[in-house]
């Protein structure tokens, strides 16, 4: 025991002696290492903006609501700023109103405008299921809505790996027609909304049919529409928003104080008598066939003539002796009359009024149910 005790004696004084050695050597390393630079700024960081909107006043200071609004409304605030983007007007061309109808009139030719049109539709998602650039008539493929697809939970995970796993059970498409404006120069832009939904058919939901969506045409999604489609066409000038009127820069909207009303006389029969001149008649009737679904094949501004095509619902059906086999010889040409096109006649009545009638194809009288219909689908969208 001894003999351990003085061996513990003799190597505690050699491992102090070695631990002093490493940390003289650990200070010796350190020493010796090079000095590192300080940090250094860069030369484009810029100090953040901040945001005073939420800061906590001090209670000792004393202010006044009239001191405390110019303060929310100096310029380089974020509220300033983003005030100044929103309705921001468009330098070369501005959306007019007439009665409940908005539409844009472009300072463009129609082919500048067609090219805008038919790219604005396609960024947006839509396809182009007929374009006829002769007559004006651009219209958009059916596209399901997405704005009804739940976004939250497992749903909407799936949703955004694969976007069409998930129907809202509602449809949109719209119809863009252009025509020259009334001054020289210029193009009127349309847009007419059509909407489905989808409805089960049977007491066990194992069967679906499309419908009309409420009236058919949404006029709040046509007047959204219009708005992007106005941003589309031109760059947007911060300065004619804040110019004063009559100088640079165009309205946004330009409202005129008529009367949308319409009345239908003769108990159906026609004419159709609208409360306006024969201008804003002949836009709201063009925008009235093209939200009950016409096809408008082509038009006369010069004498007021729609060349439209209806296939009444309620006509009786033509009879045929046409066999089975008959209707399975395709290469055969077709016997059956093409459908001819009716006539909707737009004349200015005087006074601020204008009539509205429906003709037959050689432009006399027509007094069939046909044309009551055709009056009948017209006057619920003027009325």
């Amino acid at each position: 025991m001894k003999r351990f005790r003085s061996l513990a004696i003799l190597l505690a004084p050699l491992v102090l002696a070695t631990g002093c050695g490493l940390l003289k050597t650990e200070d010796q390393q350190r020493a010796s290492r090079p000095r590192e630079r300080p940090l250094e700024v860069p030369p484009d960081l810029t100090t953040p903006m901040v945001d005073e909107r939420f800061a906590v006043p001090d209670p000792r200071a004393s202010t006044s609501f009239s001191q405390y609004s110019r303060d929310r409304s100096s310029p380089g605030t974020p509220a300033a700023e983003a005030s100044s983007t929103v309705l921001a007007a468009v330098a070369n061309a501005r959306i007019e109103r007439g009665g409940d109808q908005r539409w844009i009139v472009a300072k463009a030719e129609p082919a500048q405008v067609w090219a805008i049109a038919r790219a604005f539709w396609l960024d947006i998602g839509f396809s182009i299921a007929r374009e006829t650039p002769e007559s004006g008539i651009l219209e958009t493929g059916w596209r399901d809505t997405r704005a009804n697809v739940e976004t939250g939970g497992i749903r909407g995970m799936i949703s955004r790996v694969l976007p069409g796993m998930y129907a809202s059970g509602e449809r949109d498409r719209f119809r863009t027609r252009l025509e020259r404006g009334a001054e020289p120069g210029t193009t009127e832009i349309y847009v007419s909304h059509r909407g489905l939904e989808e409805v089960f058919t049977t007491a066990n939901q194992d069967a679906t049919r499309w419908q009309p969506r409420g009236t058919g045409s949404d006029r709040d999604l046509e007047a959204e529409m219009l708005g992007k489609l106005l941003a589309k066409l031109g760059e947007p000038t911060r300065s004619a928003a804040t110019s004063p009127a009559g100088k640079s820069g165009a309205p946004l909207a330009a409202t005129a104080a008529v009367s949308s009303n319409a009345t239908l006389q003769n108990n159906g029969a026609g004419p159709l008598v609208v409360n306006d001149g024969f201008d804003r008649a002949w836009r709201r009737v063009g925008l009235a066939l093209d939200r009950t679904g016409f096809t408008v094949e082509d038009r006369d501004r010069s004498k007021g003539v729609y060349f439209v095509r209806y296939l009444d619902p309620d006509a009786p059906a033509s009879t045929s002796n046409e066999g089975f086999l008959d209707k399975l010889a395709f290469w055969r040409p077709s016997t059956k009359a093409p459908l001819a096109p009716y006539r909707v006649l737009v004349t200015d009545a005087g006074g601020g009024l204008s009539n509205v009638v429906v003709q037959n194809p050689k432009g006399g009288a027509e007094t069939s149910s046909t044309t009551r219909r055709i009056l009948a689908l017209l006057f619920e969208q003027l009325k």
